[in-house]
C-alpha cells in the first residue's frame, strides 16, 4: 500500500519524484531490547555531534528529539557530494547519500554508546541491508557516523557485542561510515513528525517508535519534541 506525503507537504515540494518516504506501513517495525553496551563512552566535556542513519529521517529525527539530553536532531544527507544531495536525487538510491539525522547532544546527560543502544532498540534494524521498513534502496541502509575516535571505537565495539549477544537471529549489516559530509535536508523535512503529526507515515510508523523509546528507555525520554 502505498501513500504519497506530498499531500502534505508544501506546494515547493511537489515536484518531487514520487519515492521516499511515503509508504504507510502495515505495522511498526519490530522493537527489541538491544544489550546494554560494556563500552562506555569518555567524550569529555562539552556538546558532541554524531550521525546516524536508519531508513526514512522523518523517524530517526523523530525518536531522537525525545531523548534527554539530544539539544538538536537535523535530518539530511551523507556519503555523497554536494552536487546531488537533495530529496530527489537522494532517492534514487545511486547517489551514494543515505537519509541520515545530525544529532547534537550533551553526553553529561545521554553518552553515545546509550544512543546506540536506543537506535538499534527502536529505530534501526540493524539486520537490514539497504532498507528499513517498507523503504527499500541504499538510501535507507543503516550507518553509524561517527565523527571522533572515541564515538568509532565505542560503534565498532558496540556492533561486535551485537552480533555475539544472540538478541537478533541474523547477521548484522549495519556498518561504521567514515564521516564525509553532512548535508542538510530541505526545510520541509525539519521537524517533520510534530509539525505533520496525522501523516499516514508518521501515525503507523514513527509514533510507535516514540511510544517503544518511553516504554523501554523512561529514564531517557522526554515528552517535549525538540525543534531545530
Amino acid at each position: 500500500m502505498s501513500f504519497s506525503k506530498r499531500a502534505l507537504l508544501p506546494l515547493a515540494a511537489f515536484g518531487l519524484a514520487i519515492g521516499g518516504c511515503q509508504q504507510v506501513a502495515l505495522a511498526a517495525e519490530n522493537v527489541v531490547v538491544a544489550p546494554a553496551p560494556k563500552r562506555f563512552a569518555n567524550e569529555g566535556l562539552g556538546l558532541k555531534t554524531a550521525v546516524f542513519a536508519g531508513g526514512c529521517f522523518w523517524g530517526v529525527e523523530g525518536v531522537f528529539s525525545h531523548v534527554k539530553g539530544v539539544k538538536s536532531a537535523v535530518s539530511g544527507y551523507h556519503g555523497g557530494n554536494a552536487a546531488t544531495a537533495t530529496y530527489e536525487q537522494t532517492n534514487t538510491g545511486v547517489t551514494g547519500h543515505a537519509e541520515a539525522v545530525r544529532v547534537v547532544y550533551d553526553p553529561k546527560v545521554v553518552r553515545y554508546d546509550e544512543l546506540l543502544r536506543i537506535f538499534f532498540s527502536v529505530i534501526a534494524d540493524p539486520t537490514l541491508h539497504n532498507r528499513q521498513g517498507p523503504d527499500i534502496g541504499s538510501q535507507y541502509r543503516a550507518a553509524l557516523v561517527p565523527l571522533n575516535e572515541e564515538q568509532r571505537k565505542v560503534a565498532t565495539a558496540y556492533l561486535k557485542q551485537m552480533a555475539a549477544s544472540g538478541v537478533w537471529d541474523k547477521p548484522i549489516k549495519t556498518k561504521v561510515e567514515r564521516y564525509k559530509k553532512f548535508y542538510t535536508a530541505e526545510e520541509y523535512h525539519q521537524d517533520f513528525m510534530i509539525r505533520n503529526p496525522n501523516h499516514g507515515y508518521i501515525r503507523r510508523w514513527d509514533k510507535p517508535k516514540v511510544a517503544a523509546l518511553k516504554r523501554l528507555y523512561p529514564k531517557h525520554y522526554r515528552a517535549t519534541f525538540i525543534r531545530n
